[in-house]
């Protein structure tokens, strides 16, 4: 179901089978020839499951004598994918592919010239103006970014998921390629190979290394085994906010809307809906959303279903609506280790409120890729914005703003019970979502003096939350600044750790 990308013999098919703007092609038709996620068109007349419920199409033109003769009296249009299994990272080498793949490609074209590191395709989208990198690979990496202040090198390992390694060298930040999840063996192998070739390309000695405050990410586990250079632990939300300041030349301090999936908080909970105060010294949490149980932790992830039937019994208690979506679940197992709190860690997350509120209201009870859901969900909405629902902003337990997922999830319920189809839901949750970030930041503008605002996390790939909040804070009179040059997903976190380091270094 995940969306595959498409290669295409020309320009010409590309503008049949897509809606493309100036800067797409620009970019399509460029030396980085990246993946583009451009609209479909009506009568594209490809095969629906290329990109199942989704409205856009990754495409990509030959970059490669090979892709040329392919497309030499062959098909105007080819389904490209990464020679990979799920969650594992490419085969780069003969008897790899063939081993790991023989039981699923019909074929194989192989060559006597090795591949030394993976390297994924880029991709990029045109969003509110900018041309936006979801996936910074191929083509750009690893093409120095340039930032503010100089200062000894340094080593930033990134996150579990969408890695990227950053070294810091003077006033040059060197991103990795992609390297993807760290959650096989594979991956982790492929992570440090990139690691050393950094090294050794651009002679560098680091000294600090900077990785994630969780303690189980594998990037994590590898820094703390350097044994002869210092270690530096950068809480990952904090990350998001230095990685978009850094590439947007600012210092601040900002209000920082970093909404994601996950990521470690400092209470040793799933953070994810964070509204952060802070610069490349520190941060203080301001503000986030309610915390609510996720139970079986990752089974929650892949089942949205469960992490809705817990919240609503946070939100009801055992009483719950009698909503459709629960049809042919068996929700009492799910309501009691909830309520014992056994294996049901908290979690702030923004997207697991996208994930929640989809269920609810009719959208994917399973997920078969990351953010499948969520996706979805912004897709059923048609580009279109209703009225807000009602929501609270309170004072949380520690005493700063919380937003109150409670009266969210009421508030959709209400709807539900009145009638309103997925389409809806989706409209006026996404105008939801814009107007309680402006009156939170607002807020947070009145308390501090701060009128810089970032906005970070894999939530703002989301076209419609985005192109509509960015405008609406800018009519406020806030400075924005987002994510162009790295992406605005996990991607961006060793940009964040490495300027986190730099700081550190320099203070110390």
């Amino acid at each position: 179901e995940k969306p595959f990308a498409l290669m295409v013999g020309n320009l010409a098919i590309a503008e049949k089978i897509c809606t493309l703007r100036l800067a797409d092609i620009g970019i399509l038709t460029s030396a980085r020839s990246p993946i583009v996620l451009a609209p479909k068109k009506r009568g594209h007349g490809l095969a629906a499951p290329i990109a199942p419920g989704n409205d856009l199409f990754g495409i990509m033109l030959p970059s490669t004598p090979l892709h040329h003769l392919l497309f030499a009296g062959g098909p105007e249009v080819l389904v490209m994918t990464s020679g990979n299994r799920s969650e594992e990272p490419i085969c780069i080498d003969n008897h790899e592919a063939l081993r790991r793949l023989g039981s699923i490609a019909d074929g194989f074209l192989d060559h006597d010239r090795a591949i030394y590191l993976r390297n994924d395709d880029a991709i990029v989208i045109n969003l509110a103006g900018r041309t936006r990198l979801i996936r910074r690979s191929r083509g750009y990496a690893p093409q120095p970014l340039r930032v503010n202040g100089t200062g000894p090198p340094l080593l930033a390992v990134g996150g579990e998921l969408k890695n990227t390694v950053c070294l810091l060298q003077e006033d040059r930040a060197i991103l990795s390629q992609h390297i993807g999840d760290l959650k096989n063996m594979e991956a982790y192998e492929g992570f440090q190979k990139t690691i050393d070739h950094l090294l050794l390309v651009f002679e560098a000695r680091p000294e600090l290394v900077v990785h994630d405050l969780h303690p189980q990410y594998l990037s994590t586990r590898w820094a703390l085994e350097q044994e002869t250079v210092p270690k530096l632990a950068v809480q990952h939300h904090h990350a998001h906010l230095a990685a978009c300041l850094a590439e947007n030349s600012a210092a601040g301090p900002a209000i920082g809307l970093i909404m994601d999936g996950t990521g470690y908080g400092t209470d040793a909970t799933i953070w994810g809906g964070e509204v952060l105060v802070g610069d490349l010294s520190g941060f203080q949490r301001y503000g986030h959303f309610e915390p609510m149980p996720l139970p079986g932790g990752d089974a929650a992830v892949q089942e949205p279903w469960r992490a809705a039937v817990a919240w609503l019994a946070e939100t009801y208690g055992r009483r719950l609506p009698a909503l459709p979506f629960m049809e042919g679940f068996d929700v009492d197992p799910i309501l009691e280790i909830t309520a014992k709190k056994i294996n049901s860690p908290l979690t702030s997350s923004c997207g697991r409120l996208f994930d929640v509120v989809a269920a609810m209201s009719g959208g994917r009870t399973r997920v078969t890729y990351e953010a499948q859901a969520a996706i979805e969900f912004m897709q059923a909405a048609g580009g279109q914005l209703q009225q807000a629902y009602p929501y609270e902003i309170v004072t949380g337990r520690d005493a700063g703003l919380q937003i109150a997922t409670g009266s969210i999830l009421r508030s959709v319920v209400e709807g539900l019970r009145n009638g309103e189809i997925l389409a809806t839901v989706s409209r006026r949750f996404h105008q939801t979502l814009v107007e309680l970030f402006s009156e939170i930041t607002t807020r947070v503008a009145l308390a501090t003096g701060i009128k810089t605002v970032v906005m970070s996390g894999g939530v703002f790939q989301n076209q419609l939350l985005f192109s509509n909040l960015v405008p609406t804070l800018e009519r406020q009179g806030f400075r924005v600044l987002t994510h162009s040059r790295t992406p605005t997903n996990d991607g961006c976190i060793s940009l964040g750790q490495a300027m986190i380091g730099r700081y550190h270094l320099e203070n110390r």
